[in-house]
């Protein structure tokens, strides 16, 4: 296949990786009881939810906290796309057990950038805008607060100070470098298509 057609290929891999990572954050938005009604909520409801909609047909809407639709349709989407490119990049057929690695690899890797991503978008808020009230600001505060919560109760902030997110950010990058590591390596090729 010419440069060309890799080009494309990674464009599509992208893509669906983006396509994720908005699923994803519906997940997490989900788990930590964010604001449903916030508008940021119902754009990321509204781009995933022809894709989830099949899911809730048999495993059943959102009950508690998790919505296993979600993470059931994330998986099989990123299976499927992960044996389409290799297919079509004349790789062939990849093992079920690496392709199955490699999606919950790329779930998992697209869990943790969230957080990354919130975690930064948190600290520069509480620097610039303490109190902001716009619904992405209050959006990210609710995502990321049941992740700061535990740390913050072994960790409380020294003054003005709140040493908890790096101790967060600490963990993100461990989680990252040894699970995610090791679940790219366990895919093999289909490992190549993780990340973003």
């Amino acid at each position: 296949m010419g440069q060309m057609g890799n080009a494309g290929l990674l464009l599509v891999n992208t893509l669906i990786n983006i396509y994720l990572f908005l699923m994803m954050l519906r997940f997490l938005l989900q788990a930590s009881q964010a604001d449903y009604y916030n508008p940021i909520s119902q754009s990321v409801v509204k781009i995933t939810q022809p894709v989830v909609r099949p899911f809730q047909g048999f495993l059943g809407p959102v009950a508690g906290r998790f919505d296993l639709a979600t993470l059931a349709s994330a998986f099989v989407i990123k299976a499927v796309s992960i044996v389409v490119i290799l297919q079509i990049a004349g790789i062939g057929m990849p093992p079920i057990t690496q392709v199955a690695i490699g999606a919950v690899a790329a779930i998992a890797n697209a869990i943790l950038k969230i957080y990354f991503f919130a975690l930064i978008v948190m600290i520069i808020l509480s620097w610039v805008a303490p109190n902001a009230s716009h619904p992405g600001a209050l959006l990210v505060m609710q995502l990321v607060e049941p992740i700061m919560a535990p740390v913050r109760k072994v960790i409380p902030p020294l003054g003005m100070i709140d040493l908890s997110p790096i101790v967060v950010f600490i963990a993100i990058s461990i989680i990252d470098g040894i699970v995610v590591g090791a679940l790219t390596r366990a895919a093999g090729i289909a490992g190549a298509l993780v990340g973003l």
